[in-house]
Formats: C-alpha cells, sequence, structure tokens
C-alpha cells in the first residue's frame, strides 16, 4: 500500500468513525472497528483493547484474532504486561523485543513469544487525567513500531477515549460507570455468541466472529445486538 492511499484510508476511516458517534451508538462496534483498521492500516499483526469497569478491573472488550485476546486475558491474570503497564501509569509502552522484556512479564513474554509475536506497542486510553483502558499492537516481528503508525495508533486511542467519555460522561459519574459496564457485558454476550456460532456451524472461534461481525455489517447492526439475538436463539448464521 503506498503512503497516499495509505493515508488517504486513515482519514477516511476517521470520517467513518466520527459518523458512528452519535447518540444510542454501540461502544462495543466502535472499538471493534479501530482494532480491526489497526491491523488493516498499521503495522500490527494483531490488535486488542482493554477496558477498565466501575472497579477498576481490567477485560478484553475488541480483538482482531483469538490470539492476541489470549495474550490480553494473560497480561490480566498476571496483572503485569505492557499493555497493563500502559493503562496503570497513563503512558504509551513500546517493547520492541518481547523476548528481551522484564522479568515480572514472564508469562505475558512467554504466551507471547509462543503465539508468534514478537514485539509490542501499548498506548493507554487517556483524556486529561482519566485513563479508562490501553490499545494493544502485537507485531510477528521484533522492532519499533513506524513513527507515522506510532501518531496514528495515538490518534485511534484518543478517538475511542473520546468516543466513550463525552463530556456528558465526565460529567456524571454514575452515567460513565453505567457506558463502561454495558460495553464489558456486552463483550460477555459476545462471547457465548461466537460459541454458538461456532458450536452450530462446525467452524472456529475465529471464523464465528467474523460471521458475526460479517452478518452485522451487511445489515447494519451493532456487533452486540446481533450477538443478543444469537444467544437467545431469535438468530441463526450459516457458515
Amino acid at each position: 500500500m503506498s503512503e497516499l492511499t495509505k493515508e488517504a484510508r486513515l482519514l477516511e476511516t476517521f470520517a467513518s468513525l466520527a459518523d458512528t458517534m452519535v447518540e444510542g451508538y454501540d461502544v462495543v462496534d466502535l472499538l471493534q472497528r479501530l482494532v480491526d483498521t489497526c491491523h488493516e492500516l498499521l503495522d500490527a499483526t494483531a490488535a486488542a483493547i482493554l477496558l477498565a469497569d466501575v472497579s477498576g478491573g481490567l477485560d478484553v472488550v475488541a480483538s482482531t484474532s483469538e490470539a492476541s485476546r489470549l495474550v490480553e486475558l494473560i497480561q490480566i491474570g498476571a496483572e503485569a504486561g505492557p499493555c497493563i503497564e500502559s493503562y496503570r501509569t497513563g503512558e504509551i509502552v513500546s517493547v520492541p523485543d518481547i523476548a528481551a522484556s522484564p522479568g515480572q512479564w514472564a508469562r505475558f513474554r512467554t504466551s507471547a513469544l509462543e503465539l508468534g509475536f514478537s514485539s509490542v506497542h501499548a498506548v493507554p486510553l487517556r483524556l486529561r487525567e482519566t485513563t479508562i483502558g490501553a490499545l494493544n499492537l502485537l507485531r510477528d516481528q521484533p522492532g519499533e513500531l513506524d513513527e507515522q503508525d506510532k501518531v496514528a495508533a495515538r490518534a485511534f486511542a484518543d478517538v475511542a477515549t473520546i468516543g466513550i467519555l463525552h463530556e456528558r460522561s465526565l460529567r456524571e459519574t454514575t452515567l460513565l460507570a453505567e457506558q463502561l459496564q454495558g460495553a464489558l457485558s456486552s463483550r460477555v454476550i459476545i462471547e457465548q455468541a461466537k460459541g454458538v456460532v461456532a458450536y452450530t456451524n462446525g467452524v472456529t472461534i475465529e471464523h464465528a466472529f467474523d460471521l458475526i461481525r460479517q452478518y452485522a455489517r451487511s445489515h447494519q447492526l451493532g456487533i452486540s445486538q446481533v450477538a443478543a439475538r444469537l444467544v437467545d436463539r431469535s438468530l441463526r448464521l450459516d457458515g
């Protein structure tokens, strides 16, 4: 992809994301679009977003692959890793060589290397003094992320943050808590839906999620809406 084409697609993506942030938009759908775009347009083998619940605990809300989701879950379980560090400090954490990462990240290092990842770039979802999660870009090659891609990743993280923490949420703590919890609850339903589709169609979990995502986009529905209908059996997908 040429730099001109890439720049045009990035601008098109930002415009599209801005259009989605209207009253009643699906937060999970927004975040899934963001990680998909990071995977497609940036030098990232996989991408994922962690979001904090009302008690500060983290969970995976969007990911581009089951491998990236597993890496994030291991970080959460171990309470250590670049994405956890980025969330806690509110700073960007870049690890150009996972094999040389700190000893306290041993569980993350082992799982990431086993799944084929060699470097990572974690960006906090932060607005002013409020940090609500982190965007993780995983790569199958060692080295730093390209400088232009770093700028784009920071911009994507800002879009994700603004999409969740708009002004009325910043002023109303209760509304913010409900919105974050709603996004996390939706993800639980999505995971259940992936299992339903995988079982009924005899496909992998990853393929099942692709089917859900394709149906949602082709019918202009939120991923959470489609997932809920799959779980209550009012919808069946044939793959």
